[in-house]
């Protein structure tokens, strides 16, 4: 990896709850090289926010470094506001407005002349696929819509780098896929993101590097296929038919696996590491018709990124809430 474009250091931050102190940092470190995806991924209240809030300037850190393409981010936080472009969880944008109006309005606030307004508006409407939508109220547009149309405000001035808190939150799979597009695209233009996000597969198809994090650090790091490498091997998965059956599947899984068995989210879907999967899953197949377990499924399977966070925590990133 190149020299770090985004970089922190150290950083901390804490909160008053009441007579309760809330860490919502707790010495998190990163460095983002540029034209790269860095992923910070974990659940609701681990710090993914608060770590975009400062790299933003929109909150100071209790303590801790933080400098953009060597740029300090405390001392300049001006000069920080013109190189970031940002999306946050929530569609950002005047619903009162058609969404030509929505992005000439961002423009006309960066300073931008109303010809060069206009003619950006017009040029990020085409490259967000909105062209039919322009002259309609955002009032009206879908989730998607939105999500696409508060995207393209945030690269109205074109900036280097690119901040996206969660951005397919809440979408269906089709605008989710749409807008990784857009994001790949313009990462392959050379800007650099850091987006925060719950969903494993949009770290896995996006980023160049994901941190782990959780209480507010950085528990792991490395790509998606070197995080894997952390919890090694592979899998036999097997779905009963039966959910009174699952105990059942239990034991007889217990006899032939390396390590501790998982649930998945339907309760009926077990998954065990093994050292050779194709060999095992026979003998595991064999075992469970001797002992009258019918089966839905089974397979065999590579890590996750499910596994390395619950090996890492000891909880699934789905499971925990802020």
């Amino acid at each position: 990896m190149g020299e770090a474009f985004i970089e922190a250091h150290n950083l901390i931050k804490t909160y008053r709850a009441g007579k309760k102190t809330v860490v919502a940092l707790d010495g998190l470190s990163l460095s983002v090289p540029k034209g790269t995806v860095q992923a910070l991924l974990g659940p609701n209240g681990a710090g993914k926010t608060t770590t975009v809030k400062v790299l933003t300037t929109l909150i100071r850190p209790d303590s801790g470094s933080a400098h953009i393409d060597g740029v300090d981010v405390m001392e300049n936080p001006e000069r920080i506001r013109r190189m970031i472009g940002v999306s946050g969880q929530y569609a950002a944008v005047d619903e009162n407005l058609t969404g030509f109006e929505n992005l000439d309005m961002v423009g006309r606030l960066y300073h931008l002349s109303p010809a060069q307004s206009k003619a950006r508006a017009l040029e990020l409407i085409e490259m967000f696929d909105l062209v039919e939508a322009a002259d309609r109220v955002v009032k009206g547009f879908s989730g998607g819509m939105r999500r696409r149309i508060d995207l393209a405000g945030a690269l109205v001035v074109n900036p280097p780098v690119l901040f996206l808190d969660e951005p397919t939150t809440g979408l269906d799979p089709r605008s989710r896929l749409a807008l990784w597009d857009v994001i790949k695209s313009l990462v392959a233009g050379g800007t650099t993101v850091l987006l925060t996000t719950q969903y494993l597969e949009e770290a896995d198809q996006l980023a160049d590097n994901i941190a782990v994090i959780d209480e507010g650090k950085v528990i792991a790091q490395g790509s998606g296929d070197e995080l894997k490498l952390l919890v090694g091997g592979q899998r036999v998965e097997i779905t009963v038919h039966n959910l009174d059956q699952v105990e059942a599947a239990r034991k007889v899984l217990a006899r032939h696996v390396d390590g501790e068995i998982t649930t998945g989210a339907d309760e009926r879907t077990l998954v065990g590491p093994v050292v050779n999967a194709a060999k095992t899953l026979q003998v595991v197949l064999k075992d469970l018709a001797d002992s009258g377990v019918e089966l839905n499924d089974a397979g065999m399977r590579r890590p996750t990124l499910d596994d390395v966070f619950l090996q890492l925590t000891g909880h699934k990133v789905e499971s925990v809430n802020a």
